[in-house]
This record gives structure tokens, sequence and C-alpha cells, in this order.
């Protein structure tokens, strides 16, 4: 993925609302579809359908070829660990115990985590802007654990959970800019759904054993062909057309709307509540995002250097009253 940043534009705006549904939508499929399926056995239809339903054609008409060695499969075995398997799972069985629209607003935290792996593996200089982002985005985290007591049984637990995949996405973005530099964006995302549907066969054959569960009903079925077709292969190739047009930083403002999308779905559809906490902590880590942007504080620099030329013509003005019509 390219790491220069350009300005976006307002398609690129659009792109970034088409995907924030998208990926909201994902909590929200998420939601109706574990009412009848256990996580894993979510999480496998999610990465094996994806793959199957709209990358892989899309992959063979643009003719790609898959890689030829282990070696070559051994990079997106690794992003599909640690981008896929890892983090849908902790998700999805987080949102077992926690509604669809706090989980959306825990993912909103993967910039932050992205942020500390980066600095700690030394890809990134340590910014002042950046700690305190981090620091107020922890602030807005720990607004919405709350103090007291748990709300509901296991909140606690899902949470931890949820933020466990923001964590796992961090160290995928480590891994993607360590081995995947020279990739084609459509083989990037179609190799690594692969490699982890092949992962996810294995766990959830000998953890969830679904062959035995009974049959789904329509509905949960629509589910899964969303999450799988819109929220995961869909979702993906938005994803890199933005990164492509407007790089990796840009694309990063998603995170800003994916928890009011995902939260106003749960609302409209799954009768899922709002809290005041819920609201207070979102806008708290979404000040922590625009602050590790930078762009909090690129706001303030116009602002006061607006100010300042404001002050100073009116300063200028007022000069020129009190000395009068310049005679010639």
């Amino acid at each position: 993925m390219p790491t220069n940043d350009h300005r976006i534009d307002a398609r690129d705006w659009s792109l970034l609302a088409v995907l924030s549904i998208l990926w909201g939508g994902s909590f929200f499929f998420n939601g109706a579809a574990l009412r009848e399926l256990p996580p894993l056995t979510l999480v496998f239809l999610r990465v094996a359908l994806g793959a199957a339903m709209l990358l892989l054609p899309l992959l063979r008409a643009h003719g790609i070829g898959f890689p030829e060695s282990w070696t070559g499969w051994a990079p997106f075995i690794a992003i599909g660990l640690l981008n896929n398997v890892v983090p849908f799972s902790l998700i999805a069985i987080g949102q077992t115990f926690i509604p669809s629209g706090l989980a959306s607003i825990l993912n909103a935290t993967t910039p932050m985590f992205t942020v500390i792996v980066m600095i700690a593996a030394g890809e990134e200089a340590l910014q002042m802007r950046r700690l305190a982002g981090v620091a107020l985005g922890l602030a807005g985290v720990t607004l919405l654990r709350g103090w007291g007591f748990e709300t509901r049984p296991g909140q606690g637990l899902g949470i931890l959970l949820c933020l466990g995949g923001a964590l796992s996405y961090g160290f995928a973005a480590l891994a993607a800019r360590r081995l995947l530099k020279d990739a084609a964006p459509l083989g990037t995302a179609t190799f690594q759904l692969m490699a982890s549907t092949i992962m996810m066969a294995v766990v959830v054959g000998v953890v969830e054993q679904p062959w035995f569960l009974p049959m789904p009903s329509l509905a949960t079925w629509l589910a899964v062909l969303g999450l799988a077709a819109l929220s995961t292969a869909l979702a993906y190739i938005v994803f890199f057309q933005i990164v492509r047009r407007s790089g990796a930083s840009n694309v990063m403002l998603v995170t800003l709307l994916i928890p009011v999308t995902a939260i106003l779905l749960g609302w409209l559809v799954l009768d899922e509540p709002i809290s005041g906490r819920e609201i207070a902590g979102a806008i708290v880590i979404g000040s922590a995002l625009l602050v590790i942007d930078g762009r909090a504080f690129s706001l303030l620099r116009k602002l006061s250097v607006a100010s300042r030329f404001s002050g100073s013509r009116e300063a200028l003005r007022c000069e020129t009253e009190k000395r009068g019509p310049n005679p010639r």
C-alpha cells in the first residue's frame, strides 16, 4: 500500500461514506447472523463466500495468477491470520456479549493501536500529537467501559475481545507494510481471504463442528451473504481504491464514520438501545483520531492565522482612522 498521502477530494469522501456503510454494516450483519450461528462458523462463511462470490471471479477477469510456491503464499497467510482470522473471530465472539454499536466504537480504536505498533516496531517516528491522540483514545475507551458494574453479563469480556481485534489489525498493518510492498491490491485481498478460509476451516471443524447445526433461517443466510459480499469482498475493493487515490492515512478516516453507521443500523433494525455513554465515548474516540491524524492541529493553526490576520487588519484600520486621510 502506498505510504504517500494525497488531498482527499469529493469522490473519495463519497467512497469513504460508502465504505463506512459497508464496514459499519458488518456489525449489523454479525448481530443478525449470530442469533442462529456460532461466531467461528460465521467467520468461516464470511471469508469463504467473500473470496468465492466476488474476489476470485475478479482475479480471474484481471488475469492475476496464484502464488506458485510456499514462499509466495507465506505473506498472505500471515496477513490473513492478523487481518481476518484473529480480528474477525474476536469481534464476532465479542458481539455475543455486547451490542453491535458498542463493538463498532471499539473497532474505531484500530488507528490508535496501529500507531502504538508502528512506533514500537520502529516504522514511524515518535510524535507528541500521536501520543496525545492515543491517550485521548484510551480515555474514550475507558468512558465506554465505565467505572461501575457491568450493565450486562460478560460485557467486560466482550469489550476486551473487540479491543483484541483492533490490536490485531494494528499488527496486520505492520505486516502488510513489511511483507506486501509490491503486491497488487486485488491479489492481496483475494489471497488473504483464501488463506483465511483454509485456517478457519480447520478451526471451525475442531471447535464448533457446524455440520451438526440445524439449518439456519432465510434471514440468517441473507445476513451471511451480506456480510460476505458487501462487508468483505466489495469493502476490500472500495478500500484499496481509496488507498490508491488518497493514501493510507486518509482511508483511516472511515473509522470515524463506522460507529455512527453501525449504531444507527443496530438501533433501527436490531432494536439495540443507544446509551449516552456510548455517544460520549464515540465523540472522545473520534476526537482522538483527529488528533492522531493531525487535522485538529492543522485546523487550529489555520484558525489562529486567520484570527491574527483579521486582528492585524482591524488594527491597521483603526490606526488609519486615527491619522486621518493622507493628504497629497
